[in-house]
C-alpha cells in the first residue's frame, strides 16, 4: 500500500474583504499518495491556488483537516509550520522568485543552510541538484545570466534540495514559451517516474493536463472531477541518466 503524503477532509476557506465573504474551497476532500503527479485544473478563480496554498500551509483554513506526511500543520505555530514546510515541502512558483545576488548554486544551497545544514553538505547538494536538472555547468550564474528556463531549473533544483515529502508547483510553464514549457515539464515527468517525487501542480495549460497520470478539476471551490490518464507511460526514459539521489537517500 502506498503511502499517504497529503489528505484533505471538508477543506473551507472564506476570504472576508470586509465587504463581501468569498468561499474559495468549498468542502475539499482528497488524498495524494507518494510518487503521484497530480495536476489541478480550472477557470481562473476556481479555487486551484487557494487550495495549493492551504495544503501547504501558507494560508490557515476556516474548517476542515489538512494533513502533510501524517502531520496536521493546522494545529503548528506559525514557527514550526514555517520550519515544517522547509523541511518536508518543496514549492516551484511561476516566476522563480531567486535571489538575483546568488549564483544558481547559492539559490539552491540557501534553504539548505537556513536548515541548518553544514556548508560543505550544503554545497555537495547544491552541486548534485542543479547536475540532476541539466544545469551543472551553470552553477555559478547568476540568475540575470540564465534563460528563463534554465531559471526555472534552478528552481526545481533548489525545491528538492531538502528531499520533500513533496513539492507543489504553481503554475511551473506560465512564464515559459510553448517548447521551454513542455521542456520543463518532460523534466517534472523524469523526476516523477525515475526519482519517484511526488508533484502536484496547479496549471491552466490543458496539455499538462492530458499528459499527466491524474488530473483534478476544480470549479467553484469544489472538485468536480478527479481523473487518472489510463495511457500514461510510468517507465523511466532510457535517456534519463542521473543517478537515483532521492531513491538512495530518501
Amino acid at each position: 500500500m502506498k503511502k499517504t503524503i497529503i489528505s484533505s477532509k471538508d477543506v473551507v476557506k472564506i476570504y472576508d474583504t470586509g465587504d463581501v465573504k468569498v468561499k474559495a474551497l468549498n468542502g475539499i476532500s482528497l488524498e495524494i499518495q507518494k510518487g503521484e503527479m497530480v495536476a489541478v485544473m480550472g477557470p481562473s478563480g476556481c479555487g486551484k491556488t487557494t487550495l495549493l496554498n492551504c495544503l501547504s500551509g501558507l494560508d490557515d483554513v476556516n474548517n476542515g483537516i489538512i494533513k502533510v506526511d501524517g502531520k496536521d500543520i493546522a494545529k503548528m505555530n506559525d514557527f514550526d509550520k514555517s520550519a515544517y514546510r522547509a523541511r518536508n515541502i518543496g514549492f516551484v512558483f511561476q516566476f522563480y522568485n531567486l535571489l538575483p545576488v546568488l549564483t544558481a548554486k547559492e539559490n539552491v544551497e540557501l534553504p539548505l543552510l537556513l536548515a541548518k545544514k553544514q556548508p560543505k553538505e550544503a554545497s555537495k547538494t547544491a552541486e548534485k541538484m542543479l547536475e540532476l536538472v541539466g544545469l551543472k555547468d551553470w552553477s555559478n550564474h547568476k540568475p540575470a545570466e540564465l534563460s528563463g528556463g534554465q531559471r526555472q531549473r534552478v528552481t526545481i533544483a533548489r525545491a528538492l534540495a531538502n528531499t520533500p515529502a513533496i513539492v507543489f508547483a504553481d503554475e511551473p510553464t506560465g512564464d515559459l514559451d510553448s517548447k521551454t514549457g513542455k521542456e520543463i515539464m518532460d523534466l517534472l515527468m523524469d523526476l516523477n517516474r525515475c526519482e519517484g517525487i511526488t508533484f502536484l501542480i496547479v496549471t491552466h495549460d490543458s496539455n499538462i493536463g492530458k499528459n499527466v497520470p491524474r488530473r483534478i478539476t476544480m470549479q467553484d471551490g469544489q472538485i468536480k472531477a478527479d481523473k487518472r490518464n489510463k495511457d500514461y507511460d510510468f517507465t523511466c526514459p532510457k535517456a534519463y541518466t542521473n543517478k537515483k539521489f532521492f531513491n538512495d537517500n530518501q
